[in-house]
This record gives C-alpha cells, sequence and structure tokens, in this order.
C-alpha cells in the first residue's frame, strides 16, 4: 500500500529538525512540512527547473491540506498561549477606544437621508434611512447582524454611500451578499415600502450594481468562475426570471476586467474595461437600458483614462501626452482627440488622481509634494482655492457628494494624530464646518503625540518620504521599538490616516512609521514607474533603506524594529525579510503574495493575466529571471532569519493561501535558529480577514502580542 501523504511528513521529521534548531518545549507542538521528494512538483521554464515540494497545499478541498493548516494553527496556538493575557489586555484596550453605539454622518438622496449606526455589543452595523430630515422615523433598511447570523463571514455590497444601488423611485434596494470571503456574491431586492425581500435572486456574481432609469432594471456583473475575472456584463428586469437576463457586455480580452458605474448626470450606465496600462469607457443610456453599447474612446495600448457625464459633456481623465495626467472635455457625438477641450492641462510636479464635478465647481483632487491636496474651481469667474490641512502628514478623500446642485463639497481628512473628520466646505465663502470627528475613549489627546513627515535617502539619491508618529517626550536614543509598514504596489498611495489602534504601541513606546516607497503613487506616477516590472527591486530597497535611516537616526535599533505589510505589502515585507534577515527583529507578513513567480506562471489564479503590466509576464525570460531575483518563496535559504508571523485566509481570492503556507513549510525545514515562525490561517475569511468588529480587534491584539512578546523575550 502506498504511503499517504501525512506518512511522508512523518518519514520526513528527521531531515526537517536536522536542519532548524528547536527548544524542547516546542518539540510536541511543531508543524511538520510535508518534505518529501515523492510529492515534488516540477516547474521548469526557459531551461531552469525548481522542485517544489509544497505545490500540493494548494488542493483546498484535501483533507489532508486541511489538517495541515490545522496543525499550524495549534501550534502558534500553543507558542503563543503565554501571551493570552496580554491579548485580553489588549483586545481590551482597542475595543475600550472605539464608540460602540455609533452613528455615521448621514447623505442625502432625494427625499432621504441615509446613514449607517453600530449598537453596543452588536459586530456588524445597521443600514438605515429618514424621510426629509434626521428628526422624522428610522426605517431600518437592513440589519447586517440578523444576515450574519450562522455565518463566520459577511460582506455586503451596494450599501455603502459610495455605491448605493437604490432604484430610481427609491423603492427598491439590491444588495449583495457574500458569507465566505470568496467574493461571489448573490443578488437580493428588498421592497422598501413592504419591507419583503423578493423571491428572485441572482448568484455568482462581484457584487457590482448601477440601477437604469425606470426603477425596474439593475445592471451587474458577473466574474469567472475560475479567475474571479470580473468580465461581463448582464441586465435585470425585476419580476423576470434571472436565468433569462441578457449579456450587455462580454470582455473577451483575458487581461482586461470590467466593473460599471451611475454617471454623474445619471443619464449613462458607464461601463469601465481596465488593465494596468490601458481603459477603454463604453456607456448605454439610463433612461433607455435596452439600447446598444457605445464606446467612448477605444482601447490603446498605454493610453489610461477615466471618464464621467456632466452637464452635457464628458470629462475624461487622460494620460494621453500627460504622465501625470490632464483633464480635458468631450461630447459623445465627437470625442475623438482631437475636438479636445483642455481643462485642467499636464503639470510635472502635480498628479491628477480624480475629480467631482458641481453646477458651479470643478473639485479636482491632486498629490503635491506626496500629499493629497482638493482644488476648487468655479466653472465661471471666481478664484480657486485649496482646502488647508494643518498636520505635516495626512489622508484626505472626497466623501459622497450624491448631488451636483449645491456649494457644500462633502470630504473625509485624518491624520496620524487626528481621527476621521468628516466636513462640509462651502465652495462659495470657503469656510468649512466640521460635522463629525470620530470619538476616541480612554482619554485620547492628540496634543500628547508627535507626527512628523521625514525623508530618507534612498540608495540611488531619490528622497524617499517617511511618516512618524510616536508620543510627546518619547527619547529619542535608539532604544525605542519601531513598527515600520509599507505597500508599494499598484500605484496605491499609502496615506498617513489616523488608527486607533496603533496607540497599544505608541502608549507602550513604540514609533509607528509608514515607509512611502516607490511603487506606489505618492509623489506622482513616475513614483509608480519606478516600483513595478523591472523597477520593482525599488520597492524593497526604498523600505530598507528608510529602515537603516531610522536607525541611523535614533528612532530605534535593529534589535528593536519590526516591519509588516499585507497583501503586495506582505511581498515587500517578505522580500525584505530574505534581503536583510540582520535588519528587523520581527515581521509580520499578512497575507503575504510571495510565491511570485509559480503565481504569475499560472493564468487560471485571479489577478494572473490582468497584472502582467504590474510585475512582468514570467513567460518572457527577462522578466522570469526578474521575478525569481526576489520572490521569498524562492529565496529562503539555510540562515538565521528574524522572528515572523504570517496570516492568511482558507478563501482568500486574491492571495492564495496556499502561498503563505508553502513559503511558511519552506521556510520550516529550511531555515537555521531558533526564531518563532508562526503560520495562522483564518478558515472562515477573505483577502480582507474577519468581517466583524470584535473579530478584527482579536486579530489585532494577536499580532502586537507577538511582536510585545518578542520584544520582552529581547530585553
Amino acid at each position: 500500500m502506498p504511503l499517504t501523504r501525512l506518512a511522508l511528513i512523518m518519514v520526513a521529521l528527521a531531515f526537517t529538525f536536522g536542519c532548524r534548531k528547536i527548544a524542547d518545549s516546542d518539540m510536541a507542538t511543531m508543524p511538520q512540512p510535508p518534505q518529501a521528494k515523492r510529492i515534488a512538483y516540477e516547474l521548469e521554464k526557459h531551461g531552469h527547473r525548481r522542485t517544489d515540494y509544497y505545490y500540493w497545499l494548494r488542493e483546498r478541498q484535501n483533507p489532508e491540506v486541511t489538517a495541515y493548516l490545522e496543525s499550524e494553527n495549534t501550534y502558534t496556538g500553543a507558542v503563543m498561549a503565554h501571551t493570552e493575557v496580554l491579548q485580553k489586555e489588549l483586545f481590551a484596550e482597542i475595543k475600550g477606544r472605539i464608540k460602540q453605539s455609533d452613528e455615521s454622518v448621514p447623505f442625502k438622496k432625494g427625499d432621504f437621508y441615509y446613514y449607517t449606526r453600530f449598537e453596543e455589543g452588536r459586530d456588524y452595523p445597521l443600514y438605515c434611512r429618514r424621510r426629509g430630515s434626521m428628526n422624522t422615523s428610522e426605517v431600518i433598511l437592513l440589519d447586517a447582524n440578523q444576515l450574519a447570523e450562522g455565518h463566520e463571514f459577511l460582506s455586503l455590497r451596494g450599501l455603502s454611500p459610495y455605491d448605493l444601488a437604490i432604484s430610481s423611485s427609491q423603492d427598491i434596494l439590491a444588495y449583495a451578499l457574500d458569507t465566505r470571503g470568496r467574493v461571489i456574491y448573490t443578488i437580493y431586492f428588498l421592497e422598501l415600502s413592504s419591507g419583503k425581500t423578493l423571491a428572485e435572486t441572482i448568484s455568482a456574481v462581484n457584487g457590482n450594481l448601477v440601477w437604469a432609469n425606470d426603477n425596474k432594471t439593475l445592471f451587474y456583473t458577473r466574474q469567472d468562475p475560475i479567475s474571479l475575472r470580473p468580465h461581463r456584463v448582464y441586465r435585470h428586469v425585476i419580476g423576470t426570471d434571472p436565468a433569462e437576463d441578457p449579456i450587455v457586455y462580454d470582455e473577451r480580452d483575458e487581461e482586461f476586467s470590467v466593473r460599471i458605474s451611475k454617471s454623474r448626470s445619471e443619464r449613462y450606465i458607464l461601463i469601465h474595461a481596465s488593465q494596468t496600462d490601458s481603459d477603454e469607457v463604453l456607456y448605454v443610456d439610463a433612461g433607455a437600458p435596452e439600447s446598444d453599447v457605445r464606446v467612448l474612446l477605444a482601447r490603446k495600448d498605454g493610453h489610461e483614462y477615466a471618464a464621467d457625464h456632466f452637464d452635457g459633456r464628458f470629462l475624461i481623465r487622460t494620460n494621453r501626452h500627460a504622465a501625470n495626467f490632464r483633464l480635458v472635455e468631450v461630447t459623445a457625438e465627437g470625442p475623438a482627440e482631437e475636438t479636445w477641450r483642455e481643462l485642467v492641462p499636464h503639470r510635472e510636479d502635480v498628479l491628477l488622481q480624480g475629480f467631482e464635478a458641481f453646477r458651479n465647481y470643478l473639485v479636482l483632487f491632486e498629490r503635491r509634494e506626496g500629499l493629497v491636496r482638493l482644488r476648487i474651481i468655479p466653472w465661471s469667474e471666481g478664484d480657486e482655492h485649496e482646502i488647508d490641512f494643518e498636520d505635516p502628514a495626512y489622508e484626505a478623500h472626497l466623501g459622497p457628494n450624491p448631488s451636483s446642485e449645491t456649494s457644500l463639497l462633502r470630504y473625509v481628512y485624518t491624520s496620524l494624530v487626528t481621527p476621521e473628520s468628516t466636513y462640509d466646505f462651502d465652495m462659495s465663502t470657503a469656510k468649512k464646518t466640521l460635522l463629525k470627528r470620530d470619538e476616541v475613549l480612554g482619554g485620547f489627546n492628540p496634543a500628547g503625540y508627535v507626527t512628523e513627515r521625514l525623508e530618507a535617502e534612498a540608495r540611488d539619491g531619490t528622497a524617499v518620504p517617511i511618516s512618524l508618529f510616536y508620543r510627546r517626550g518619547t527619547e529619542l536614543n535608539g532604544e525605542n521599538p519601531l513598527l515600520l509598514y509599507g505597500y508599494g504596489s499598484y500605484g496605491a498611495s499609502m496615506d498617513a490616516a489616523f488608527d486607533a489602534d496603533v496607540l497599544s504601541l505608541v502608549d507602550r513606546g513604540f514609533v509607528y512609521a509608514i515607509a512611502h516607497v516607490r511603487g506606489g503613487q505618492e509623489m506622482g506616477r513616475r513614483w509608480y514607474e519606478a516600483g513595478r516590472l523591472l523597477n520593482k527591486k525599488n520597492t524593497f530597497t526604498d523600505f530598507i533603506d528608510c529602515a537603516e535611516y531610522l536607525c541611523n537616526a535614533g528612532y530605534t535599533g535593529t534589535h528593536k524594529l519590526f516591519a509588516m505589510g499585507a497583501s503586495a505589502g506582505g511581498l515587500l515585507v517578505g522580500a525584505v525579510f530574505h534581503m536583510r534577515p540582520d535588519l528587523f527583529k520581527g515581521v509580520i507578513a499578512q497575507v503575504p503574495f510571495v510565491d511570485v513567480v509559480t503565481t504569475m506562471l499560472d493564468e487560471s489564479i485571479p489577478l494572473t493575466t490582468s497584472e502582467y503590466d504590474e510585475w512582468g509576464n514570467p513567460n518572457d525570460e527577462t522578466y522570469y529571471d526578474y521575478m525569481l531575483s526576489y520572490s521569498p518563496y524562492d529565496s529562503v535559504a539555510a540562515v538565521e532569519y528574524p522572528h515572523l508571523l504570517v496570516t492568511t485566509s482558507l478563501h482568500d481570492p486574491w492571495v492564495q493561501y496556499w502561498e503563505p503556507a508553502k513559503w511558511v513549510a519552506k521556510l520550516r525545514s529550511t531555515a537555521t535558529g531558533s526564531n518563532r515562525l508562526l503560520l495562522k490561517t483564518n478558515m472562515n475569511a477573505g483577502h480582507s480577514g474577519a468581517s466583524g468588529r470584535t473579530q478584527r480587534y482579536a486579530q489585532t491584539a494577536f499580532e502586537y502580542a507577538f511582536i510585545l512578546d518578542i520584544l520582552a523575550g529581547a530585553e
């Protein structure tokens, strides 16, 4: 009878313990990675052979895979058992800072004010509205706590202020529900006059919902069942069989994904087909939902653009002859480039990230010197102005602004010392009104903390911004523990937003820092270009150079320096974990993308084909060799690494659980030394982890306990 995989694991036990020093107390619980050549998978490309002993961990339904993940969870729990009191203390702190009974700032759409509120002791919000004013009777549209009953995970779409899927007469609510975390939703329809849920449902969708203007037609998108790439737009009429819903648009290019939205004018349903370096916008008359789909501007390689319709014309943010983008306007009848009228020209020092059109004003969402700017320009006479932000590092974004017939602009502001704050800004008088600032319980006082913005010099001379946060009076003598966070991919900027959880570290003497490394877009489009494809290693070396700068400047020392990153940020900290294992005391890699080459060679995995222009296509030998040189899974060596905590989720659709699981297994059988190596798998969640408030607090408390316990052991 052939040996099972678990038996083969046992056969490999001697090999495993021979490669890694294990404390006697760990022997009973240490998971035994499946190191057995009988189950090896040979991957050969460009004449190069890679042997993957852990490839079989991708068999999600295999009970032996589940057993292995659970054995890692058991081991992690055993190693961390002595920190349970600390975890409970941290949990109480984190929960104690959050106002448990709270309510969002309402926004007005038509005759109704919509808002959410939380109740004490409940994990999920209630979605509510009031007619006419906030003084009228409340109507609870949905109680997410009831929807979550019997489920370990809950995600809802169609209910936020930014994607509220309410019909034109505001009497039917469409919402999408996912209870696994795989981003595979089911659409439900709620008749608001009666409070009854309609019998018809639409399954296997990705939750992107937009109503037409006839109060009965809903557009939605559906993903490929294997790759999860959103590729089709459907049209559903209330009261008809969803199985008969026609396909409105089918995106056949596997590098493109689609999403839908409603134009600012509400005249059109917009279909956005996008990949990293190219966009195409199509539109359907929202007043005639069965009409043909029309193309606004045909896709071209390298042409990125976004469009909205307002006041009889299309406004287009385009990178055509503009690396940092510019804004033009066109008509639907003549959108060709020769008819464009420029509204906002390209600027070398300012990135145009977005815009919002109002009847009398154009609002620009820009980035200059690494910081967000909100600029208001009158369409006719009058001076333009920017909204003033007081902190040296901060984050700001537009709030829900459903009506264009107003002079009030709603925006949200936060900084490392300023809790999330919602403002209305009067564009005619330049006066801002604070509507709400999140209350932080437990005696938090912003004056007791310091925030700074520094610049570290990268090895090629580039100045890399760092945002810092620490308690006032902290002596910067090189003995402070420091947690350095980073991301650096997809052009996503990691702005300095308030996080009440971090206070549990900062109040214990930590410095919290964010490295704004290349690959993000903090310093403009070229900052992104300098951190992707064959420039990707700049992301990692920037992070290392920031860490060394902070040590040399006295903010911390290598014996007290920790790194954290999630998803592509998990790749970042995974890469530097291997590049400079001497630099960090410990690393937390959350849902990390660490098996870069294998994943990017597998076109069945979500995000692969659509991201060749982000990471490169390893079918090209140049990109294959470059990816291989930094991929954490391919960089494991018999060296002593820092303490490492890796988290993942079984149902994660974007970074499959097996990447971190394989990485830990390979490290466990190869790395030397006795530093902690822990894998924690959430068996009931997706990419963002636990969905309920209480579960999120517990996860953060666990991660902070990991850091604090290591620090205590070092002292």
